[in-house]
């Protein structure tokens, strides 16, 4: 499991992205009276408690927007919702309660996740009692709060942090249960998807026809190999955005990506008789947006006579998706099986990466490393300083350096640290969630050695993109 979400939802105009900022300390989202400003999720790591979790910031439910995004705004909210750890409806003291208020809290009924209510814009003592109306809305405690007051912070957080999962950081690996691996079948139209969730399970499961689009909704299958379960998620061919035209092609879609994010790893197909296209390109970008572990599968290989394609097609896929150079490729022939097993077999692999621990002390070590191979660039006249790290979850692995100046590290230098991690971490074929904050006032840790003055510059792993 990632870092915990902590996801902000109510109507437009209570002060969310306020809120949102107010418990970062940073001015990240916009705030405006004007209502639908936030449209996409924002996101930002917090600790506390010694809790790591992401606060995440959604636009308004229901919202008509102006710009004919409403669909696009409301999917964003119920990706949200769906991901959340805890949810945080926040509600306006000073507006009251109002029928789009109810509205939300029939929206969250139905959810596990735990529900904190958030009065906000509760400024002083004297609008408590007008806050106390929000207890109709059946959410258990109410939370004041007052971001221009700085009102209530402390109590939200010690109640989100009671809130979160339990997570047994110190447990080692060989310990953890291992649960059943969810694969994604993705890609577009006819690419062989359901030919090979049928060859996986043995048995037509799925309908099989050359008709495009034939898959309508994301089906679950369960089938075990050499005794290992696994649940493949055969899910509906993608188009590209305009030429969603139906109701059933939108649903189909929004299903489609839901399967991505519930999926361990995700299998992207690609059709050699065919170029990559600008769905493949979209479906690439949402799998990395999610941080999944992925194979580029390149299936009907049968019908490519030439050997001397499958470099070609290596080389076509890496120069297509540049950011993507570490996922492994597989060439697969799903009708006849070629290949199938080794496939699931590395898929199985990724997965175990995905959920490897690292000690503070490994990685603190490599680190040290990097930054005597090849330490920051200088800013402002000064070099920045990473002090120490530390992996604070699992699936993605997740990690955390403290710095003297986060933003004085520019994107070649974190892509240089992710390539570091790769090439001597356990994580060498998945996504790396990494953050960097700055150290705190009260923390000395300073587990990185000063880098070396004058370093070697050739052969690092910066000269390739993560």
């Amino acid at each position: 499991m990632g870092v915990p979400q902590v996801v902000i939802v109510g109507r437009p105009n209570v002060g969310k992205s306020s809120l949102f900022n107010w418990l970062a300390h940073k001015r990240l989202a916009i705030v405006d009276e004007t209502a639908g400003v936030t449209r996409d999720r924002l996101s930002y790591l917090l600790c506390h408690n010694e809790k790591f979790f992401e606060i995440v910031d959604t636009g308004g439910i229901g919202f008509e927007d102006t710009d004919n995004l409403t669909a696009k705004v409301e999917e964003q909210i119920a990706a949200g919702i769906e991901s959340a750890a805890v949810v945080l409806f926040v509600v306006d003291t000073r507006s009251g309660l109002t029928p789009l208020d109810q509205e939300v809290a029939r929206r969250l009924r139905y959810i596990d996740t735990p529900v904190i209510c958030v009065a906000n814009k509760t400024d002083d003592t004297h609008m408590d009692s007008t806050a106390d109306e929000f207890y109709k809305l059946g959410r258990g405690r109410l939370v004041r709060t007052s971001t221009t007051q700085n009102r209530g912070r402390n109590t939200l957080l010690d109640m989100i942090a009671e809130r979160l999962p339990k997570v047994d950081a110190e447990l080692p690996e060989s310990t953890l249960p291992e649960p059943v691996m969810k694969v994604a079948i993705v890609g577009r139209r006819n690419v062989g998807k359901s030919t090979f969730v049928n060859t996986l399970a043995q048995a037509e499961r799925m309908i099989v026809s050359e008709v495009a689009g034939t898959t309508r909704d994301s089906v679950d299958v369960r089938f075990e190999l050499d005794g290992q379960p696994f649940l493949a998620i055969d899910t509906p061919g993608l188009r590209r955005r305009k030429s969603i035209l139906t109701d059933l092609d939108f649903y189909s879609s929004h299903r489609a990506q839901r399967s991505v994010r519930r999926a361990d790893v995700v299998l992207l197909f690609f059709d050699p008789t065919q170029r990559i296209s600008k769905v493949d390109k979209q479906l690439c970008d949402y799998v990395a947006e999610n941080y999944k572990p992925c194979v580029f599968v390149v299936n009907k290989w049968d019908l490519m006579a030439d050997s001397m394609l499958t470099e070609k097609w290596v080389g076509y896929l890496y120069d297509t998706f540049r950011t993507m150079r570490y996922v492994p490729i597989a060439f697969i022939t799903g009708k006849t099986g070629k290949n199938v097993k080794a496939l699931l077999n590395h898929a199985q692999m990724l997965f175990k990466q995905s959920r490897q621990r690292v000690t503070t002390s490994d990685l603190n070590r490599v680190v040290r490393e990097a930054l005597e191979r090849n330490p920051p660039p200088l800013h402002k006249n000064h070099r920045p300083r990473i002090y120490y790290g530390t992996q604070v979850s699992l699936e993605p692995p997740t990690i955390v350096l403290f710095c003297s100046e986060p933003a004085a590290l520019p994107e070649t230098y974190r892509r240089y640290l992710l390539n570091t991690f790769r090439i001597s971490l356990p994580f060498g074929e998945v996504p790396i969630k990494l953050y960097l904050r700055k150290r705190g006032g009260g923390d000395q840790r300073d587990e990185v050695e000063p880098h070396a003055a004058s370093t070697p510059e050739m052969g690092d792993p910066s000269e390739s993109l993560s």
